[in-house]
């Protein structure tokens, strides 16, 4: 059994379907939209961190929808086409090294998911957030603990994000082809631990991150 199989599209759903009533229940009103978040490149040496918001309801296509972690590379691009092709509206947020260094990581993270948020060109009634703090948006906001292996939503979050940030690093290799950013996107394999070590670091190497070598 792999890991994505473990994961069941009908629980994804199912989860969703229960918050939607919840909020529906709780304001008395038709619940509307519900987006998921998610965001990419939170651990990562370099580059930038980015997050995604998105609406999309459930269909027979998407039923491949996980969490990124458990697809492989081929799957999240194809996923991240149907994603987009089937939502109601998708949006993404990106803060760059520089502003992780100034602000922080957590901060970043926070604001990269409320530009994502407030890009949407539909309005939410219900945000599923993963992890357990919220961006600083308004309206009615959830935070869900790995949210991304509980919600269809959120997981549907998390390929755009990756495959967003995964386009960008690909791109960045290009511009410093010794890190190995094509294969691992700026997080700290030995590969770039090792260049790092060797050749110091990148424009776009986040300076407030210790680097084991």
């Amino acid at each position: 059994m792999t890991p994505s199989s473990r994961v069941r599209f009908e629980d994804l759903v199912l989860f969703d379907r229960r918050r939607a009533g919840r909020a529906k229940g709780s304001t008395g009103e038709t619940a509307g939209f519900m987006a998921g978040v998610d965001e990419a490149g939170r651990g990562a040496l370099a580059g930038p961190v980015v997050a995604a918001a998105v609406i999309c309801s459930p269909c027979e296509e998407l039923r491949e929808v996980r969490d990124s972690k458990l697809l492989t590379e081929n799957m999240r691009e194809r996923l991240y086409e149907l994603i987009i092709e089937k939502s109601t509206a998708f949006s993404t947020g990106i803060v760059g090294h520089d502003e992780i260094d100034r602000i922080n990581i957590l901060r970043a993270t926070l604001k990269a998911m409320k530009i994502a948020v407030e890009g949407l060109r539909k309005n939410p009634s219900l945000v599923l957030v993963d992890g357990r703090q919220l961006p600083a948006i308004t309206g009615r906001c959830e935070a869900v603990t790995s949210g991304d292996r509980q919600s269809f939503s959120i997981a549907a979050a998390s390929i755009i994000a990756k495959v967003t940030r995964d386009r960008i690093m690909r791109e960045k290799d290009g511009e410093y082809p010794d890190y190995g950013f094509t294969r691992n996107k700026g997080y700290g394999t030995v590969e770039h631990r090792e260049a790092i070590g060797r050749l110091g670091r990148t424009p776009i190497h986040r300076r407030s991150f210790q680097v084991k070598i």
